[in-house]
């Protein structure tokens, strides 16, 4: 039998269908559908796991779970990009069993919930550092910002910057 083309749904999903696959999702913690990209985006818990695109609900899986999923049957994700042609995304169809009930898709949620968890593990450090490390013998930001602060007029600089007032009541020394 011939394999359907990655964009092409395998089966005609009932109106509602985003809709039914967050009900199937909701098992493993809150469920949140946003539209994205003429499509649904799925994250449980806040955790990006799933996307619904041409009514085929796909699952977020990585080097630890592709295997899985190919075995089942399941499809890539391989979207036709404007400029770049056909590019292949991280995210898989489960078998069409899993789509019938909570406990049938339970195991393809958690491996789901797994490979989002670790893509998010593998980015945060990344998102930690602001930049690139300043080059050595670089001043430091904080140097930096203090020479700035120094040069600017008194009239610019902020409030913590200016002598303080005298109590009312007293003259100033002058």
């Amino acid at each position: 039998m011939p394999r359907p083309s990655p964009t092409t749904p395998t089966v005609a999903a009932p109106p509602g269908f985003a809709e039914h696959c967050a009900q199937l999702l909701a098992p493993h913690g809150p469920v949140r559908l946003k539209r994205m990209f003429g499509g649904h985006g799925l994250y449980v818990d806040e955790l990006f796991i799933a996307l619904i695109s041409r009514q085929t609900l796909y699952l977020k899986a990585d080097d630890a779970t592709r295997e899985q999923f190919r075995a089942a049957g399941g499809r890539i994700f391989a979207p036709q990009m404007p400029g770049r042609g056909v590019v292949e995304l991280p995210y898989w169809t489960v078998p069409e069993e899993a789509l019938e009930s909570d406990a049938a898709m339970a195991p393809w949620a958690r491996l789901a919930i797994g490979a989002a968890l670790r893509a998010r593990a593998a980015a945060a450090p990344k998102r930690a550092t602001a930049g690139p490390a300043p080059a050595k013998g670089a001043p430091a930001k904080r140097a930096v910002a203090k020479r700035a602060l120094e040069k600017r007029p008194a009239a610019k600089r902020g409030a913590e910057d200016r002598p303080a007032l005298p109590p009312a009541g007293r003259k100033r020394a002058g």
